[in-house]
């Protein structure tokens, strides 16, 4: 496929002591995809592509949610076909069911005992917050919960340690049996949900109207894409999130880069470049005040750039995996090295933008290209044969199904991104609203991070199709096989030292494949496992209560620890992480200067952040 036509000449001005960031204004620099240049088309037509074919499948995953039937019914026929040859399985099987019901029917004779424990057959997950309150303690809802629970439980049991089927399609049959369970849960029932009805004897059933009222809003907003709630209006780009003072200093067919105003009198040298993920949008790290990555990094003296990536529609469906390396991190750094020359720089790579970060400096590391000073990855994957459930339903089949559901309208929708990743925790994420907002009544209180959330954006066609084929389905990156500029490059290239950052509770980027980056950089490399999910492990302001901490360094000469010892060998400490990547930062950094100039001079005319990128 034809790559994007892009003119590339980097800025070789060589490295000066702090404050030297002047230039001269004839200097003339060309930077990868100037304001109106476009991704060129992809020549290869639709109909050498089997048009009637994607058309039934794009048909198709419109009644299946966007997964492939093939993929879900080969996996359901290997674990049957399998169970269905053992016979000792069987046997076992049966025998647990037995069991569980006998001790189901011995509990149900004794409920009313005064000796007899709540949860004496089987308690919840501690990650299980369904049944938490009290309420559930209370025959008969405990014999409910815990009929449920041992249900669940049998249904996992039956499901794995089946001999010969293959672990990819036992996951899969497991997760989905388990989506299934979850919506029989009886907390997603009024007549079996304590709660509920405590809530409705109390309010005289008025719950159940504030719940059809929320139901009713949540369909109209389903239906008027682009509509905000109620809720989400006080949260507002630019007014009240997003709001640290800059300014857009380049723009491209792809991104706006944004320069923020320094909020001390010196600042570090070397400045910071962050690359978040195109998934949603890049305010994720400036949100509100008091929570924002940027205005915490100001405030420490640093000099901050953010792209902002602009938010694909079907005209864009050709744009490629390797446009975001090109249009993105090498046109911002490009800019950067005109608006202060002769500086390296501290890049930073969140989730996938940290994924994209890792391959432009193994490239940049290749070629001989030295301008990043270290590199930092929040959440990000680099290798993927172990990244959580999200991956279950990566295989040829699945990913073919997506190709044909993308093709139609050239970019995956919002909506399906943000289903895959609630379904990944649909117990906090789908059900315990359900119960919240439908049966009980009531909304969680409006917060900026979930108006963030909120805010999906689209992927583009042929990028999302590269991404789940290079990296999730055969892990090039990983295994030395990915390409830039026709040429593989290997992550062992990179010497810069390293910060990475895993979250314990982290389903979209599981921590301990986070992990992995130990053995695939020739790297000092500081590892920092933190409390919370992928998201709010990530934004976690040092004035927040309740954040720990573990972290420890791995030089480059050392040898591997595991992750399972890491997590016994490094120290715990409270409070953010924030504040021990400053130092990080700190450490590696040249001594105050004067802060540089805002943008140059073809930045005249562009807006201030955050610019007009977001809003699309």
């Amino acid at each position: 496929m034809q790559q994007i036509s892009t003119s590339i000449e980097k800025a070789q001005t060589p490295l000066l002591p702090c404050p030297a960031h002047k230039r001269s204004e004839g200097q003339n620099l060309h930077l990868p995809g100037k304001a109106g240049a476009s991704p060129a088309p992809n020549p290869i037509s639709a109909s050498e592509h089997h048009v009637a074919d994607r058309a039934f499948h794009a048909m198709l995953a419109r009644l299946t949610g966007g997964i492939s039937p093939a993929a879900l019914s080969l996996a359901y026929m290997d674990w049957a076909w399998n169970l269905a040859t053992a016979p000792q399985r069987q046997m076992e099987i049966v025998q647990e069911a037995v069991r569980g019901a006998g001790r189901l029917l011995g509990a149900g004779l004794r409920v009313t005992a005064p000796d007899q424990a709540p949860w004496s057959l089987i308690k919840p997950q501690p990650q299980d917050r369904r049944f938490a309150q009290p309420e559930w303690e209370n025959p008969p809802f405990n014999l409910l919960a815990q009929a449920f629970l041992l249900s669940e439980r049998w249904w996992h049991n039956a499901t794995t340690g089946t001999r010969g089927v293959a672990p990819a399609n036992e996951a899969v049959v497991e997760f989905s049996l388990r989506q299934i369970l979850d919506t029989l849960a009886p907390s997603n029932f009024a007549a079996t949900n304590p709660e509920v009805l405590q809530k409705a004897f109390q309010s005289g059933g008025e719950n159940f109207v504030f719940g059809v009222q929320n139901w009713y809003a949540d369909l109209v907003r389903l239906l008027s894409p682009g509509k905000r709630s109620t809720e989400d209006q006080q949260f507002v780009v630019g007014k009240t999130v997003a709001t640290a003072r800059g300014k857009v200093v380049f723009r491209n067919h792809l991104i706006e880069l944004i320069q923020y105003y320094p909020t001390t009198e010196q600042v570090r040298p070397e400045p910071v470049l962050i690359v978040p993920a195109w998934i949603m949008k890049y305010y994720i790290l400036n949100l509100s005040p008091h929570n924002s990555l940027v205005k915490y990094l100001t405030d420490e003296g640093f000099t901050v750039f953010m792209i902002s990536w602009r938010n694909p529609t079907e005209k864009d469906r050709d744009i490629a995996f390797d446009d975001y390396r090109v249009l993105g991190i090498e046109a911002a750094l490009a800019m950067i090295n005109l608006i202060v020359p002769g500086r390296r720089i501290h890049a930073l790579g969140y989730c996938l933008g940290g994924t994209l970060l890792s391959i432009a400096g193994a490239a940049m590391a290749r070629d001989g290209d030295t301008r990043l000073k270290s590199i930092t990855l929040l959440a990000a994957q680099t290798d993927f044969t172990e990244a959580g459930e999200l991956t279950l339903f990566i295989n040829e089949s699945q990913v073919t199904f997506l190709e044909d559901m993308m093709w139609q309208r050239g970019f995956l929708e919002t909506t399906q991104m943000a289903g895959a990743f609630q379904l990944l925790r649909s117990n906090d994420l789908i059900w315990s609203r359900v119960a919240r907002d439908y049966l009980m009544g009531e909304r969680a209180p409006p917060s900026d991070l979930m108006a963030w959330n909120a805010d999906a954006t689209r992927l583009p066609y042929r990028m999302h199709s590269e991404y789940l084929r290079k990296l999730f389905l055969r892990n090039d990156l990983a295994e030395g096989r990915y390409l830039v500029n026709g040429k593989s490059i290997a992550l062992s290239d990179i010497h810069a030292p390293m910060f990475v950052v895993g979250t314990v509770r982290d389903h979209v980027a599981p921590w301990k494949s986070v992990y992995k980056i130990h053995y695939q950089v020739d790297a000092d490399v500081t590892f920092l496992l933190t409390s919370g999910g992928h998201n709010a492990g990530i934004v976690a302001p040092p004035a927040e209560p309740g954040h720990t901490y573990q972290v420890m360094t791995k030089g480059a000469d050392a040898p591997y620890v595991g992750p399972d010892e890491w997590l016994k060998l490094a120290p715990r400490h409270e409070g953010s992480w924030w504040p021990e990547w400053s130092a990080w930062l700190s450490a590696r950094s040249g001594g105050l200067c004067e802060p540089p100039h805002v943008g140059v001079a073809s930045s005249q005319g562009l807006p201030d952040a955050p610019g007009d990128y977001v809003h699309l």
